[in-house]
């Protein structure tokens, strides 16, 4: 399935918004399991599907094994607040990733600044949020790379998009192959299809296959996979 070479436009849907500044969010944030401030408003956002939750823990399973290995930085996930700039919005990504130069920027409380490359995995009541609020606040910020996935059933679809050098987004389409290749991750790549799966495939694996690891090699770690937690 490519990605599409256009952002579509979601139409509005129902959200619970309140008023407050960032200020009072903050100090109300530890009884919010989920929530975002933008514009003078908190959204508190929705418990996810499961399918969107096994989604997500695939895809940061994944690149966390690839990130690590490789000590290109650190791969997070919500709730984890993202500030844009003093007067920007605080959102919380389904996953960030922040390369080792610019670990400076997270600190104990926050990423203070842009992520490196941010991934949304779409809900229903987040489509428009994720469409389109999302994608001008990230593009505007600056985020080198935006992946998102919609995974609900007959809509999947995954999306990739770049800052080009007039630091506007440009779609990147998936190859041939039915890959994509991260601009911001070196070395990493995806198998669309691998997200549509009925069973997500066992991460482990999937990083020793990315990562150009010998067939053997595999095959051991899917042997070990089978034979489950030794007693």
């Amino acid at each position: 399935m490519e990605a599409t070479l256009t952002p579509p436009l979601a139409p509005p849907e129902a959200e619970t918004r309140l008023k407050m500044s960032y200020e009072e969010f903050l100090a109300l944030s530890g009884e919010h399991a989920h929530a975002e401030w933008v514009d003078g408003e908190v959204i508190q956002i929705m418990p996810p599907k499961i399918r969107h939750q096994y989604l997500v823990t695939f895809l940061v399973s994944l690149m966390n094994f690839f990130v690590e290995f490789y000590r290109l930085g650190t791969v997070l996930t919500a709730p984890a607040e993202m500030k844009l700039g003093p007067d920007g919005p605080a959102r919380e990504p389904d996953i960030l990733f922040v390369k080792r130069e610019n670990l400076a920027r997270l600190t104990e409380n926050r990423l203070q600044g842009a992520a490196d490359l941010v991934v949304e995995v779409i809900s229903t009541e987040s489509v428009a949020r994720d469409r389109t609020d999302k994608f001008y606040e990230y593009q505007a910020a600056g985020i080198p790379e935006y992946w998102l996935f919609d995974p609900r059933p007959g809509l999947e679809r995954a999306d990739f998009w770049v800052l080009d050098e007039t630091g506007r987004y440009r779609p990147v389409p998936i190859d041939a192959q039915g890959i994509y290749r991260s601009t911001v991750i070196p070395g990493f790549w995806l198998r669309v299809d691998w997200l549509w799966a009925d069973e997500l495939p066992d991460p482990q694996q999937t990083f020793a296959q990315i990562a150009g690891f010998p067939s053997e090699v595999i095959a051991a770690l899917k042997a070990l996979a089978e034979r489950g937690p030794q007693s």
